[in-house]
């Protein structure tokens, strides 16, 4: 299923629950008021409720379930994603779940089942299937417009710290092994837009660990190669310490390159015939929320219509498992197949 996330949606009625209430939990809360005719619940033991007299603000999931959502935003920490949806999704709860869907594939296959008979949607929320950029650079491939892939170069590279400033980054989730957190799982969107383009993936190598100074005690760098069933390789690199920060895609075919970077907001294509960079997309006042406000919109609105949702339970299955086989490559020292 294509998203047009140009098209106009219109926000039904819905009660919404929301799981969670950390910084991406806040994010979808106030994204959510923005529309008057979605009822939300919160789910959390936190006290910095900001929109407190908008929002009704329950302390335990029951409760939450008690409420009878229409859906549930899965917002919590990583390793609490399965076990919450679980339980949501006896309750026949449509799920929208936070990326990554889980830190292990433990109970996987449970929630599979009970997704199954109970028939619910579930959406995995990776906000970067909704920026304009990467969009472009599917349609581009999807339009053979560089001719056969052969490889690509993947980055994201930033600085922990930086990411919530508001906070102490030792005590994120992030950086906390019990929470589930550390650079592969944490930075899980590449993996999936990746995959996005190209489908799945058949070997991977990769070393990860930690390298830096900075206090945590999980992996803050991760470089692997993929070698997809399409015969193609990815290098990928992603780290928790880079300044400034960095994130690019360059994706190299037979009849030309595309390369977009966050920096410039731009998409560029390398015409061989022409032997010049063709700009194929530039966004100007760029907003990093609008992923995130498209993102649940396309999500209420497949709910609300009952239509087909992009990026269901099996492709966030697919990309755990391409993550997880990253990991298991860096510690045994050996090329995994998937």
């Amino acid at each position: 299923m294509k998203i047009n996330i140009r098209s106009k949606v219109k926000i039904f009625d819905l009660k919404v629950l929301v799981v969670g209430y950390g910084s991406i939990g806040k994010r979808h809360v106030k994204n959510l008021l923005k529309h008057s005719k979605v009822e939300i619940i919160i789910c959390t033991k936190r006290t910095d409720i900001i929109f407190r007299k908008r929002c009704k603000v329950v302390d335990s999931l029951q409760k939450g379930i008690n409420e009878k959502p229409d859906v549930a935003l899965i917002t919590n920490v990583t390793n609490l994603h399965i076990p919450t949806a679980i339980k949501l999704a006896k309750s026949g709860i449509d799920l929208f779940i936070e990326k990554p869907l889980s830190n292990s594939i433990k109970q996987v296959e449970e929630l599979s089942k009970i997704i199954k008979n109970k028939k619910i949607k579930v959406m995995i929320g990776c906000n970067l299937r909704f920026h304009e950029c990467i969009i472009k650079i599917k349609k581009l491939i999807e339009k053979n417009a560089i001719g056969k892939i052969i490889s690509a170069r993947v980055e994201w590279g930033s600085y922990l710290p930086d990411w919530h400033p508001y906070e102490d980054y030792r005590v994120s989730y992030a950086a906390r092994k019990k929470m589930a957190g550390g650079i592969m799982f944490t930075c899980i969107h590449e993996i999936d837009y990746l995959y996005w383009f190209f489908g799945d993936v058949k070997e991977v190598v990769s070393f990860s660990g930690k390298y830096s100074n900075l206090e945590l005690d999980v992996d803050d760098l991760s470089t692997a190669l993929l070698k997809f069933k399409k015969k193609m390789i990815v290098e990928l690199h992603l780290d928790h310490f880079q300044r400034p920060e960095s994130r690019n895609c360059k994706i190299i075919g037979t009849k030309g390159t595309i390369y977009w970077d966050s920096d410039s907001n731009s998409v560029k294509l390398f015409d061989l015939k022409k032997k010049q960079w063709i700009k194929q997309i530039t966004i100007k006042n760029y907003k990093r929320n609008d992923m995130y406000v498209k993102e649940l919109k396309y999500f209420l609105n497949c709910i609300s219509r009952k239509r087909t949702i992009d990026n269901d339970l099996k492709q966030g299955i697919k990309t755990l498992e391409i993550a997880q086989a990253i990991l298991d490559s860096s510690k045994s020292k050996k090329v995994i197949e998937i």
